[in-house]
């Protein structure tokens, strides 16, 4: 799992670029694709509670670049997100 300054423009909904920070990445082999979840540059750190968190999916391709963001999908995946989230932002707190 990668955690790390990183960010990436996200277009949202109306077609608006977004700076987002990622918060971390990781790959699930249940479904064979890498996850990443972000939130909005500008998001409030110590206010973690309210912080949107958003996730997508990508697939990586053979230059190692990250390729296209896809839409989360399935209720399957969006419970392993969950609980990926909740063990990182569990590990986090306890490092404090």
């Amino acid at each position: 799992m990668e955690h790390g300054e990183k960010q990436i423009t996200v277009i949202d909904e109306e077609g608006n670029e977004q700076l987002c920070e990622v918060l971390f990445t990781f790959e699930s082999q249940e479904f064979n694709k890498s996850y990443v979840l972000y939130y909005p540059v500008g998001a409030d750190e110590d206010d973690a509670e309210d912080i949107e968190i958003h996730a997508s999916s990508f697939t990586g391709n053979e230059d190692g670049e990250d390729g296209e963001l896809q839409p989360v999908e399935t209720d399957e995946e969006w419970d392993m997100i969950e609980e990926m989230l909740n063990t990182f932002l569990d590990e986090e707190e306890g490092e404090q």
